[in-house]
């Protein structure tokens, strides 16, 4: 399998270009737009072909590199059904499959952080979005968050899978690029709770800054911008 974990430094967001092996279909999950060519020339390295591109939720911190993709090679733009962007080629629901050659995500509804927020289950890993950090959870305080929906979505969903489940998050802060959803559940400090209202008390109070560029890119990703309108 070809599985490709890329880092944008001015935003702190993972993306990830996955194919079953060279020559083959390829997807890619939460792009960021000034990355765009280099994803084109791994794609091109490896003959791969694009054909979907996801977007675990709206983002606030980037423009998302889903409409340029799309205007470059033609590939399916996929986003849960909750997403309020206009130019979703295909919307899915809880538990759908997303297909590629050999490949199959299912797609799980974990809102919380935004309440478009998906995950993406492939095999032995899980793609967290924003919703389960290393270390960390996405904040609940903006575009429809839910301190109460993010519990149910971490402890109802993501940390009833396998232990062994490899979490991949659309973002981290400190240069950890995996972890586990064991380690998750015995060493995320938000996790240490026992009630959804313990929980809720330790987001509420979070007090954080909103992101720097949030009045430019949520915006733009609901619009479906690309570089020539940017």
């Amino acid at each position: 399998m070809i599985f490709k974990q890329l880092f944008d430094t001015k935003s702190s967001t993972y993306t990830y270009i996955i194919a079953s092996d060279k020559g083959r279909e390829a997807l890619i999950i939460d792009p960021v737009i000034e990355h765009t060519n280099e994803y084109i020339k791994i794609l091109e390295e490896l003959e791969l072909k694009l054909v979907k591109v996801i977007d675990t939720h709206i983002h606030a911190d980037h423009i998302t590199g889903l409409n340029e993709l799309n205007k470059r090679t033609n590939c399916t733009r996929v986003m849960g059904e909750n997403s309020k962007s206009e130019v979703i080629d295909l919307k899915i629901k809880d538990n759908e499959k997303i297909n590629i050659e050999n490949i199959q995500l299912k797609a799980i509804y974990t809102p919380g952080h935004t309440d478009c927020s998906y995950s993406y289950l492939m095999n032995d890993r899980i793609f967290t979005g924003d919703t389960l950090l290393i270390n960390g959870t996405g904040r609940t305080d903006f575009q429809n968050g839910s301190s109460y929906d993010a519990y149910d979505s971490l402890f109802n969903k993501l940390l009833k899978l396998p232990e062994k489940t490899l979490v991949f998050p659309a973002h981290d802060y400190n240069g950890k690029k995996y972890s586990t959803i064991e380690n998750e559940r015995n060493n995320n400090p938000r996790l240490q709770v026992n009630s959804k209202e313990e929980y809720a008390d330790i987001m509420n109070n979070l007090k954080l800054a909103n992101p720097k560029m949030m009045d430019i890119a949520v915006p733009a990703n609901v619009k479906g911008l690309t570089l020539d309108q940017i």
